[in-house]
């Protein structure tokens, strides 16, 4: 089961991991220009979520993975492919960049 975490609630699961964690965003680079999350206390890397599979070896399954994208779909089935493939810790942040600016920074664009 992939938790589902809050953009509000993102920090506290972050800090309750053994290990560092990591916010994965998997949007597209035109979505990135229109509204991005500033890094804030965590490490922030941005894989297209069609790049994942490829890239794979960039990431390290022992460590934490929240997974970003729009509004939750996608972070959602990427957060599903990650466990399938030996990734300890998964969670999608449910509401993606969308709640994201509702509930963490306004200054993030809504598209």
């Amino acid at each position: 089961m992939i938790d589902q975490i809050r953009p509000s609630g993102l920090p506290a699961w972050l800090q309750s991991q053994p290990q560092p964690g990591l916010l994965l965003d998997v949007r597209e680079p035109h979505e990135l220009q229109m509204a991005s999350v500033r890094a804030d206390g965590f490490e922030l890397l941005a894989i297209p979520m069609n790049d994942v599979p490829a890239r794979l070896a960039d990431l390290d399954p022992a460590r934490p993975v929240a997974v970003l994208c729009h509004h939750g779909g996608r972070s959602q089935r990427v957060a599903m492919y990650l466990a399938s493939n030996g990734f300890e810790t998964v969670a999608n942040v449910a509401g993606g960049i969308d709640a994201w600016s509702l509930e963490r920074d306004p200054s993030v664009p809504r598209y």
